[in-house]
């Protein structure tokens, strides 16, 4: 992971903190990533939510996959309430980053009191 998206996800991870503690956890997975897109957007990051991604095979289209949050372009944010992470989280998150050739992903356990965080990089 390059210097630039160590830095983002610090602050990406730090707004999460900042949404977990307001909230408290065990939330519906939506009502932490519409918080955590006013926390990253109150912090000047730009945030784009649920935008469709082409999936192309053989130079046809084939469907679409829509990640939850792309912050500043570079990094993918998949906010979760889950027991723990699983191989399929991971793979979707390299499923995502193949797809929109970006190299890192976060995801966000809002489930327990302590943030549970997986970096994922391509």
């Amino acid at each position: 992971m390059n210097a630039d998206n160590a830095e983002l996800t610090q602050a990406i991870i730090g707004a999460a903190m900042k949404v977990l503690n307001a909230l408290k956890p065990g939330l519906d997975e939506k009502l932490y990533e519409r918080a955590l897109v006013i926390e990253l957007r109150k912090q000047g990051l730009s945030c784009e939510q649920q935008k469709p991604h082409d999936v192309v095979y053989e130079g046809e289209h084939i469907g679409s996959l829509v990640p939850d949050l792309i912050v500043a372009e570079r990094v993918i944010v998949d906010p979760k309430v889950v027991c723990d992470f699983n191989e399929s989280h991971v793979a979707q998150m390299l499923g995502y980053l193949n797809i929109t050739r970006l190299e890192t992903a976060l995801l966000l356990n809002f489930k327990y009191a302590r943030l549970g965080i997986k970096r994922v990089s391509n």
